[in-house]
């Protein structure tokens, strides 16, 4: 009986090994099964996700085994490859919903909300208070002629119409100084005093002749013949216009004269300012002695000054007198006009030059300044014409300017530009009439990129 019962487990145990041999890669999967344990043992120092999966797996794995287990304990292979199947199905559904489908849904979460790269603002509102300390203003766009664009070099020079210079006619000596260089003076005023031998001479006799005059007149023309007479008329005449041509004014004449006293013939006289303006040059001392012609002072008034442009003919023949002009100062622009233009050209540079006439009430520009000059040709173009910095690059490189749509809000509208004189474009792409940022649009645009782009999602 015993003999039989080993026989029987012998033949049981040749059965199995012939199961085992056939379906061999099942031990490859377990063998498998064991690596993953080992990877989990790997991941705990570092691969986090691969440890999550591994988990997963081996629960999966289990979850079938007792199934398996629970309906019959089928034939060992048949539950081995059910094992295996569920560790690698395991593996892959925890592999794929906790790193791919949660990963994957971070995504869409983050192209839905994430930070509005891809949403930009269409336009920007700003407060009154924002508007007044980036000095924006507007301006209704209108429709203007522009005139090609003459570009030249230019220098600032005294307006040779608004300068006068103060010089002696006689001999004289500087006694005193009154103003100095740089000061404004008024027209009439007491600029520097002088004396000369000459000028004693000339009061000495003016006093004489009125003298002799006053008593002719007295006597009558019943008493005094008519050539006496006339002589006394001539004398005094003489010397009246004597004094008058060393330096001495009308009213300094009169007072001498109102005196009657000839101790005041010393030969001191004043030079008066003849205009309104600023003394550009005093290149004298007190006590030095003068002749005449020498320049004292020079005054002129800066409110009005020239910018001499030098042209080729060519050019030239392109301007015409009252052509506007503009005149760069720094980073600041000046309107004016051409007020003259020569007609001879220059024996050095075979240049015309060309005066335009700019107003310069704030002192921006002095003499001797260089600056940029355009002038505007007699081609002319017409169209909306706004200011150059107006008009700015959009991000996509294409020109812009920001529209009013409402009080305080501005929205971009992009635009062509036709042609650029100075600070100033002739531009299409806008209705005539439109109100538009004409200043501080670098403002606005800064604005409107904060409110398209918000790194923090806010």
């Amino acid at each position: 009986m015993k003999s039989k019962l080993v026989l029987l487990m012998l033949l049981s145990l040749a059965s199995l090994g012939g199961v085992l041999a056939e379906e061999g890669h099942d031990h490859d999967d377990l063998d498998d099964f064991s690596g993953i344990e080992m990877e989990e043992g790997h991941g705990d120092k570092g691969d986090v996700h691969g440890s999550t999966n591994v988990a997963e797996a081996r629960d999966g794995g289990s979850d079938h085994q007792h199934e398996e287990e629970g309906h019959g304990h089928e034939d060992d292979a048949h539950g081995r490859a059910n094992f295996a199947g569920a560790k690698d199905g395991g593996s892959d559904d925890g592999h794929e919903e906790k790193g791919h489908d949660d990963h994957g849904g971070g995504h869409d979460e983050g192209g839905d909300d994430g930070h509005g790269h891809d949403e930009e603002a269409s336009d920007v509102e700003l407060s009154d208070a924002q508007r007044q300390i980036a000095g924006i203003e507007t301006m209704v766009v209108k429709r203007q002629s522009l005139g090609d664009a003459i570009t030249a070099p230019g220098e600032a020079i005294l307006n040779a119409y608004r300068t006068t210079k103060v010089t002696p006619r006689t001999p004289a000596q500087v006694m005193k100084r009154h103003v100095r260089l740089g000061d404004h003076v008024k027209k009439g005023q007491l600029l520097v005093t002088l004396s000369s031998v000459e000028m004693a001479e000339a009061q000495g006799a003016l006093m004489e002749t009125n003298v002799e005059l006053i008593r002719v007149k007295k006597l009558g023309r019943k008493v005094v013949s008519e050539k006496r007479f006339v002589a006394a008329q001539i004398a005094y005449q003489q010397a009246y216009a004597k004094v008058s041509a060393y330096g001495m004014t009308k009213t300094q004449i009169k007072s001498l004269i109102k005196t009657g006293d000839a101790t005041r013939a010393t030969g001191e006289f004043h030079l008066l300012s003849f205009q309104n303006g600023t003394i550009m040059s005093d290149d004298f001392v007190v006590g030095e002695l003068i002749e005449p012609g020498y320049v004292l002072m020079m005054i002129s008034d800066e409110s009005l000054l020239w910018v001499e442009a030098r042209l080729t003919p060519e050019n030239a023949a392109r301007v015409v007198l009252g052509s506007p002009a503009r005149v760069q100062v720094g980073k600041r622009w000046l309107s004016g006009k051409v007020a003259q233009a020569r007609h001879t050209l220059d024996e050095t540079t075979r240049t015309l030059a060309v005066h335009i006439e700019v107003a310069n009430q704030h002192d921006e520009l002095h003499p001797g300044q260089f600056v940029n000059v355009v002038i505007e040709g007699n081609k002319k173009r017409a169209g909306l014409v706004v200011p150059v910095e107006a008009v700015l690059r959009s991000p996509d490189g294409d020109w812009q300017l920001f529209v009013e749509v409402a009080p305080g809000r501005y929205e971009p509208k992009e635009v062509e530009v036709l042609t650029t004189v100075g600070d100033r474009m002739l531009i299409s792409g806008i209705a005539e009439g439109t109100t538009i940022v004409g200043k501080g649009a670098f403002f606005v645009q800064s604005e409107m990129a904060k409110g398209g782009f918000d790194p923090h999602n806010h």
